[in-house]
Order: structure tokens, then C-alpha cells, then sequence
């Protein structure tokens, strides 16, 4: 694992539960908005925290943190994941994972060792729009089958959709909703402007309150719970 970031405590990364975050280095996408270009860009790159330190630093956080949250850039890129996540469990921690769900045989491999506790999916854009809002081809067909493993997972999950006015519009939420119907909970997070990938997304902007209140409407006929952030 390369870890490029650690965010010592959380309370809004984990739904209900406090959490230290942890964030690997690289990414295989590269979505114009994201706020994390050290965590992306090669170029770019975080200085990479050493193992060691990251488990000592749990360790002394044993009975003060609930979770440990790992997000990237993009997780399941390290085929090291699951080992990783298994050890972080086994020290005490319920275990979230982010991810873009490019990865499904991992997920699937994750879920079955029950080494996970929620599973957070980015939902980027309708199918017909992934690429483009990736900036990157896409197998659209592993997006699909790791949307089904985290529904049929029994697992505490989320999926969630940054929202960027210039790439999107009300419509697709109804075909997202759709790819996701029998989610327990969907996030819809509002794109904000600046330190994005992209310089040109600095002028993008996200949507008003009232076209997000017709959003909530739609995706509440598709899942349990919808949040806005």
C-alpha cells in the first residue's frame, strides 16, 4: 500500500462513527473536479507515509476511534487492498472503503473475507456519460457488477454522485437512480469550485436548491435514504 495522507480523526468520512481516513496514492481516472491531484497526478504525488507509521498510529487509537476509513485516489489500484484492510480489522476497526468500482473481482474477494464493514461507490455520471466525466475509457460492464455486489453485499453502503452543473443535468439522475435502485443510501455532494485537477473546472459550478430538491425526489423513489452534502 502507498498512503499519501492520513486524517488522524473524522466524523462525517464514516456515517455514524468516528474514524481516522487514510488516502492511497494513484488513481485511474481523472475527473477534472476531484480535489486531490497529490493523490492522483504522478507528477504531482504526496510524499508516501510508511507503513509502519500508519499502525502505530492505530494502535495507540484503539478504543478512541471506531473506523478507519480508506480512500484514495483509488484503493483497489494497490493489489495489496485486501491484506491490508484484513489487518486494520483484525487490530479492532470497523473498515470503510471508498471506491470508484473499477475493481469488482477485488470487491467481490473483500466481501467475501469480511474485511469490510460499508463500501462508499462514486457513481460519476449515466453510463453514456462515464468517460467523458472520467476523462478516461471506462469498462462500464465491472461498474455495474460492483454496484450489484455492494447492494447484495448486506453490507453498509453508500453511493454518492459529485455533482458538476456543466456535465450533468436533472435528467441523469433518473438513470442513475435506476443503476443503483435497492441502495440503502445515496449521497448527492455538491461540486465546489477550486484546487480541482482541471483548472477549468474553477468556473463550474453545482446545482441550485431547488433543482436539488428535485433530485432527492428522484432518487428517493430508487433507495432507502438520500443525504445532500
Amino acid at each position: 500500500m502507498k498512503i499519501g495522507g492520513l486524517q488522524k480523526l473524522s466524523l462525517v468520512d464514516y456515517p455514524g462513527h468516528t474514524a481516522a481516513a487514510l488516502f492511497t496514492i494513484g488513481c485511474n481516472m481523472r475527473c477534472g473536479y476531484c480535489h486531490n491531484p497529490e493523490l492522483v497526478l504522478p507528477e504531482r504525488f504526496a510524499p508516501e507515509i510508511p507503513l509502519e507509521h500508519i499502525f502505530n498510529f492505530l494502535a495507540r487509537r484503539r478504543g478512541c476511534l471506531d473506523g478507519v476509513v480508506i480512500s484514495g485516489g483509488e484503493p483497489t489500484m494497490h493489489d495489496d487492498l485486501p491484506a491490508f484492510a484484513a489487518t486494520i480489522k483484525e487490530m479492532g476497526f470497523l473498515v470503510k472503503l471508498d471506491s470508484n468500482g473499477t475493481r469488482p473481482d477485488m470487491l467481490k474477494q473483500m466481501i467475501r473475507e469480511k474485511s469490510l464493514d460499508f463500501i462508499a461507490m462514486d457513481i460519476k455520471a449515466t453510463l453514456a456519460k462515464y468517460s467523458a466525466a472520467i476523462a478516461r475509457p471506462i469498462d462500464t460492464t465491472a461498474l455495474q457488477e460492483s454496484i450489484k455486489l455492494i447492494i447484495d453485499s448486506g453490507l453498509d453502503h453508500e453511493f454518492r454522485t459529485t455533482a458538476v452543473r456543466q456535465l450533468m443535468n436533472l435528467e441523469d439522475f433518473d438513470e442513475i437512480g435506476q443503476m443503483i435502485r435497492g441502495a440503502k443510501r445515496y449521497a448527492f455532494q455538491h461540486f465546489r469550485p477550486g484546487r480541482s485537477l482541471n483548472s477549468q473546472f474553477d468556473n463550474f459550478g453545482s446545482f441550485s436548491d431547488a433543482e436539488v430538491e428535485k433530485i432527492k425526489a428522484t432518487m428517493q423513489k430508487y433507495v432507502e435514504k438520500v443525504v445532500v452534502h
